[in-house]
């Protein structure tokens, strides 16, 4: 089971923070961009969080709902959230569940050694729950900016 562009994104539910599961059909109405980062508080991460968190009142202003997704727990996240400022919410998926519907979890070669882990990739659903545009393998410069302009282009 995965994602396909133009095609409805099946409904989940997820531990976040904020003391609230992420229901994706509560979002109906609103764009959602779900972004996959491999783990709170490195470099690479806190950077793309940080992009989004600067961009959040654009993202806010095109209708769109920003989510992190990572196999870290909600207390990580909940710290990572407080000292980076986030003003998303960060999804704990701890049994992959989110990251196998997105097909992000990836062979990886980390000192030599290959392990499961999660590819950063991004993903822009419409106000009516479908798949618009996706972004794998991602990069982190300049990445938030381009994930924006595709949902003002969306939402206009």
């Amino acid at each position: 089971m995965s994602v396909s562009i133009g095609q409805p994104v099946e409904d989940f539910s997820a531990e976040a923070t904020g003391g609230q599961p992420f229901t994706l059909s509560e979002q109906r109405g609103k764009q959602v961009v779900i972004y996959f980062y491999p783990k709170d508080s490195t470099p690479g991460c806190t950077t793309e969080g940080g992009d989004f968190r600067d961009n959040s009142e654009a993202f806010a202003a095109a209708n769109t709902v920003v989510v992190g997704v990572s196999r870290d727990g909600i207390k990580s996240h909940e710290n990572f959230k407080a000292k980076q400022g986030f003003p998303f919410e960060l999804i704990s998926d701890r049994d992959e569940a989110v990251c196998r519907q997105f097909d992000v979890i990836k062979l990886k070669k980390m000192y030599g050694k290959e392990h499961l882990g999660v590819e950063r990739s991004t993903f822009l659903i419409d106000a009516e729950g479908k798949l618009a545009r996706e972004w794998r393998g991602v990069k982190v410069p300049g990445h938030v900016e381009e994930v924006l302009a595709e949902a003002q282009a969306l939402n206009g």
